[in-house]
């Protein structure tokens, strides 16, 4: 055995991955670099004359790399509060109280073997977890995470939300129809059935706000919210956000409609035939769309990056960081070197059994976690846009939260059910809503 080999079988699979991207890495920046000094001027010209398209391009690719520590997070948080609430400890062996754990399973799963079963339509097969990410993290492009946080607001926004949307369902009867099973073959049809059903009501919900607003452009409708709590449309419009929240919740194939995978019934529905990564696209899907519905809900219904009462707070109470000048990389340099003194000094007097270096790493955490408490502070008065950021994501993950208790709780409801509650309850429910609200609207307007 040559002693690349030996190197190589030495080599953690973590190493080997870092292995083959390093290389790979360098090469590319240096082809990239390359090319910037080459064509520079004519790559600067071509940008400006397909802005547009450039700037949807690039929103496309950082809404990507957004969506998967987006799916990472949410794995996490599943994991642990579904053990918290059973009286159980969770994940707590991969980095801090085992936040690395869900990127560890993520590479699990990208190591696994990629089987395709010879009886599958090879092409539809492979597509499918494909279409079904893709329609996820397109959507994203519409959320309004802030007011200079939009990646396109267009006014037809909401419109785009529920097209797009609305493909992950071919994507899912794709995979049940190409994988030759019949358990998969049920997980499509059921999903289809189900975003038929639920993307009725779902779009006749939000009919109602857009009387009041005259807009489906969702920037336009958070900034129809904007005051306190109460010119929220969960208050304005309480029957229309029930109907939404429990559409968003069959859409999302969340608990108690999981119907499309509910493995006692089953096996694995849809993805009964995949693994691989093929696998683990379609439940990074499921947890991007989650975050997605939950995101809109916060922008259609709480406000978005409204905060719940506007206080004014003077600024010049804070230092303006700007009038620092040649100060602030100063005091950048020297901040963290007295900060981690400071706080190691008590913690390496107040016991004998503690080392010198322990309390320099323990003084190093607690003035890092002081520092950003402090710069969040001010970025949170002294910048609007990180201010709007912060209370939108408040909003999107205690709707997060929301989803994963009720998986921890609720059981699974039957397909008839629920087929029968989106037809015979909800469907009503969303016209009843709409007539209400055309009614209010002329009447308001004699």
């Amino acid at each position: 055995m040559s002693g690349a080999s030996m190197a190589w079988n030495r080599l953690t699979p973590a190493g080997r991955v870092l292995a083959v991207l390093l290389p790979v890495l360098a090469i590319g920046g240096a082809l990239t670099t390359a090319l910037l000094v080459a064509f520079g001027g004519a790559i600067a010209a071509t940008i400006g004359a397909n802005l547009p398209i450039v700037r949807f391009l690039v929103a496309a690719v950082v809404t990507f790399l957004i969506s998967v520590p987006v799916a990472f997070l949410l794995i996490y948080m599943e994991m642990k509060i579904i053990a918290l609430m059973n009286l159980r400890i969770g994940p707590d062996r991969i980095g801090p109280a085992g936040a690395v754990m869900s990127v560890v399973h993520g590479l699990k799963v990208l190591m696994k073997e990629d089987y395709t079963p010879p009886s599958v339509d090879v092409p539809v097969f492979t597509l499918a977890p494909v279409v079904v990410y893709l329609a996820s993290f397109m959507t994203l492009l519409v959320i309004p995470f802030a007011p200079e946080l939009t990646s396109m607001g267009f006014e037809l926004g909401l419109l785009y939300f529920f097209a797009i949307g609305g493909l992950s369902v071919v994507g899912l009867m794709m995979a049940g129809w190409s994988s030759f099973n019949k358990y998969s073959l049920l997980g499509g049809i059921r999903a289809a059935a189900q975003a038929v059903s639920y993307e009725i009501p779902l779009t006749l919900s939000v009919v109602g706000i857009v009387i009041l607003t005259g807009t489906l452009s969702l920037p336009k409708i958070v900034a129809a919210q904007d005051g306190s709590f109460l010119d929220w449309f969960i208050f304005r419009q309480p029957l229309a956000a029930i109907i939404f929240f429990i559409a968003i919740t069959a859409e999302a194939n969340r608990t108690p409609f999981d119907n499309a995978e509910a493995d006692q019934e089953i096996v694995a529905g849809f993805a009964t035939e995949y693994s691989g990564m093929r696998f683990g696209f379609f439940f990074f899907a499921e947890y991007v769309n989650v975050f997605i519905v939950s995101a809109l809900f916060s922008a259609v219904f709480l406000g978005g990056s409204n905060p719940p009462i506007h206080i004014d707070v003077n600024p010049q109470i804070l230092i303006d960081l700007s009038a620092l000048g040649i100060g602030l990389p100063l005091i950048a340099g020297i901040a963290p070197v007295l900060g981690t003194l400071l706080f190691a000094a008590p913690i390496w007097f107040a016991s004998s059994r503690v080392k010198g270096w322990q309390a320099l790493v323990a003084g190093f955490l607690i003035f890092g976690g002081v520092s950003t408490a402090a710069v969040g502070i001010w970025a949170f008065v002294m910048l609007p846009p990180v201010a709007s950021l912060i209370w939108f994501l408040i909003k999107t993950f205690a709707l997060v939260f929301t989803f994963v208790w009720m998986r921890g709780t609720l059981p699974r409801a039957r397909i008839d059910q629920l087929m029968g509650f989106a037809w015979k309850w909800l469907l009503p429910a969303s016209l009843l809503n709409i007539f209400a609200t055309a009614f209010a609207v002329l009447i308001a307007g004699r």
